[in-house]
C-alpha cells in the first residue's frame, strides 16, 4: 500500500518517481509552510480583535466618566482620541518580517506627495469625526449612544461594496443583522440605564445627529483605509500599520490643538482640573489612560483591516458595543437588564457568523494552496 502511494502521480500529467529522503523533506516543508501561516493568520486575528474590544471598551467608560465627574470640555476629550500617537513612536524601528523586505522590494513605493496628501486626509477625517463621537458621548446616554454607533456597520457595509469590491454571503449577512439588532436592542433598556446627565430634548437631537454623522464618517474612513492598502500602499507590513496610525494622529493631533485655542476653552482647563470630582490627579491619569486606549483601539482597528477587510473590523467594533453597557453594570451602578443579556448574545452568535465565512473561506482555499504545492514539489523533483 506505501510503495503504490509513493507511485501514484501527484499532478496529473506530471511522471512520478520514489522521492529521495531531501526530496520528502522538501515535500514537507512546503506543505508545513502554508499550514504555519495559517495559524499565524489566526493568531494574529484574535490579538488584533482583542486590541479592538479592549481598547473601545475602556475608552469610551473613560470618556464617559471624564463627562460624568464635572469635566466639559469637548475639545480636550477629543484631543485625547488622537494625541496618544507618540507612544507607538519606538515600533516604527522594529525590524520588518522578511516577508513585508520581499514586499517592499517588488512594490515601487508611493512618492512623498501622496503620502503626505494620504495622511492629510486621513488626518483630518479622524479629527472631525472623533469630534462629532464626543458631542454624542456627552448628550447621550450610555445604551442610546451605542444604538447609534451600531449604525457604522450598515455605513460601512454600503461604503465596503462600492469602494472595496466587498461579496456578501448568507452568513456575512446574517452576521451583520444580528450585530445590529444586538445593539438596537440596547435602547430599550435606556430607561434602566442609570444615566445621570439629563440633557434637553434639543442637545439630544444633536448628539443623536453628531453620533450617526460620525458613524458613518468613520465607516467611510474604514474603507478609505482599505483601499488606500491596496491602491497606494500596497505593502502589509507592521511598518506600514504604524505609519498610517502615526501620522493620520499627528496631524488629526494638530488640527484638534487649533480648535483647542481657537475656541478659547484651553483657558479654562485649569479650573475644569480643580473642580473635578474625583481630584486632579484622577482627571489627569483619565486623560491620559483614554488617549492610551484609543491607540491601542487604533492598532487593532487598522490591523485587522489590512489583513482581512474594513468590514470585518466594523464587525469586531460592533460585537464590543454591548459590552459598554455591561461594564456600566459595576462602573457607573448600571441595572443589568434581561435586554442587555440577549444583546450581548447576539452580539456573539453574530461574531460567530463571520468567523464561520472566514473558516469556510479558508477551508475553501486549502485545495487551491495544495495543487500549487505539488505542482512547486514535482516541477522541483
Amino acid at each position: 500500500m506505501g510503495k503504490a502511494q509513493e507511485q501514484s502521480p501527484l499532478i496529473e500529467g506530471h511522471e512520478a518517481k520514489e522521492a529521495s529522503p531531501p526530496e520528502k523533506a522538501n515535500v514537507n516543508h512546503h506543505l508545513t509552510v502554508p499550514k504555519l501561516r495559517q495559524y499565524n493568520w489566526w493568531i494574529q486575528m484574535v490579538i488584533f480583535s482583542l486590541l479592538v474590544l479592549s481598547g473601545q471598551s475602556a475608552a469610551t467608560l473613560l470618556g464617559r466618566l471624564y463627562f460624568d465627574k464635572g469635566a466639559k470640555s469637548k475639545w480636550m476629550a477629543t484631543l485625547v482620541q488622537t494625541a496618544g500617537f507618540p507612544i507607538l513612536i519606538p515600533f516604527l524601528f522594529v525590524s520588518p518580517t522578511k516577508d513585508g523586505i520581499a514586499q517592499s522590494n517588488q512594490t515601487k513605493p508611493p512618492s512623498t506627495l501622496i503620502l503626505v496628501s494620504l495622511y492629510t486626509f486621513l488626518g483630518v477625517f479622524l479629527a472631525a469625526y472623533s469630534m462629532l463621537y464626543t458631542i454624542g458621548l456627552e448628550y447621550l446616554p450610555v445604551s442610546t449612544y451605542s444604538l447609534i454607533c451600531a449604525s457604522q456597520l450598515g455605513f460601512n457595509a454600503i461604503f465596503s461594496y462600492f469602494l472595496n469590491a466587498q461579496k456578501f454571503t448568507p452568513f456575512i449577512v446574517n452576521s451583520l443583522f444580528l450585530l445590529t439588532i444586538s445593539s438596537t436592542l440596547l435602547v430599550f433598556s435606556n430607561d434602566d440605564s442609570g444615566d445621570s446627565n439629563k440633557t434637553s430634548k434639543g442637545k439630544y437631537v444633536i448628539g443623536f445627529m453628531c453620533t450617526i454623522a460620525a458613524s458613518a464618517g468613520y465607516a467611510l474612513n474604514l474603507s478609505i483605509t482599505q483601499l488606500a492598502f491596496r491602491k497606494i500602499l500596497k505593502k502589509e507590513t507592521f511598518r506600514v500599520v504604524m505609519n498610517v496610525i502615526i501620522y493620520q494622529s499627528l496631524v488629526a493631533t494638530c488640527v484638534i490643538l487649533v480648535g483647542l485655542f481657537t475656541s478659547g476653552e484651553w483657558r479654562n482647563l485649569r479650573r475644569e482640573m480643580k473642580e473635578y470630582e474625583l481630584g486632579n490627579v484622577s482627571y489627569v491619569m483619565n486623560l491620559v489612560w483614554t488617549a492610551v486606549t484609543w491607540q491601542v483601539f487604533s492598532i487593532g482597528a487598522i490591523g485587522l483591516i489590512f489583513k482581512v477587510s474594513s468590514l470585518f473590523s466594523n464587525v469586531i467594533s460592533t460585537l464590543g458595543l454591548p459590552i459598554v453597557p455591561v461594564l456600566a453594570v459595576f462602573i457607573f451602578q448600571d441595572k443589568m437588564t434581561g435586554v442587555k443579556v440577549v444583546a450581548m448574545l447576539l452580539a456573539i452568535w453574530g461574531f460567530a457568523s463571520y468567523i464561520y465565512q472566514h473558516y469556510l473561506d479558508d477551508l475553501e482555499s486549502k485545495p487551491e494552496s495544495r495543487i500549487v504545492n505539488d505542482i512547486s514539489v514535482v516541477e522541483r523533483a
